[in-house]
């Protein structure tokens, strides 16, 4: 599309099925790489990716010629194969459904960046839920709590 500028920076979060904490060090930074590769595929920027043994979050600039939905339903699509293929957990590994996304202006780049680089500290002091949670709030998101990203009980 010629003549179509934008600057659109998403900030994605989404957790492994039942908040499973089966993302292991040993293999976390290939599977970071893995899902850069699938983002940069669709001609997308990203700027941060990180997170702990059950979520991943990251930072990206979205181009227009694809959908958000499109792009995280590639992502987890294609990273799932990609983790069962490779055989780490020895059973069948599964995104939870579903994912949150939140934009931010070019002047909060920097801060998202610092704060997603920073959560394996970041966990020390709040779960994965707390943190979620206050994201939704901070954004004035409405969710349903039965469909947030909880563990079977």
């Amino acid at each position: 599309m010629s003549n179509t500028y934008t600057q659109v920076h998403i900030h994605a979060v989404f957790a492994v099925k039942y908040r499973d904490a089966v993302i292991h060090k040993s293999w976390q930074p290939d599977l970071y790489k893995y899902i850069t590769g699938i983002v940069q595929n669709y001609d997308h920027k990203m700027l941060c990716i990180n997170g702990v043994a059950d979520h991943v979050h990251m930072l990206f600039g979205q181009r227009p010629k694809q959908g958000l939905s499109d792009l995280m339903r590639e992502v987890k699509e294609h990273s799932t194969k990609w983790i069962n293929r490779q055989g780490f957990i020895g059973t069948k590994f599964q995104w939870q459904s579903g994912y949150g996304a939140f934009s931010y202006s070019r002047s909060q780049v920097p801060q998202v960046i610092q704060y997603i680089e920073n959560q394996e500290e970041h966990h020390r002091k709040k779960t994965f839920l707390e943190e979620y949670e206050q994201i939704l709030t901070a954004f004035e998101v409405d969710y349903d709590e039965r469909y947030i990203f909880k563990p079977l009980e």
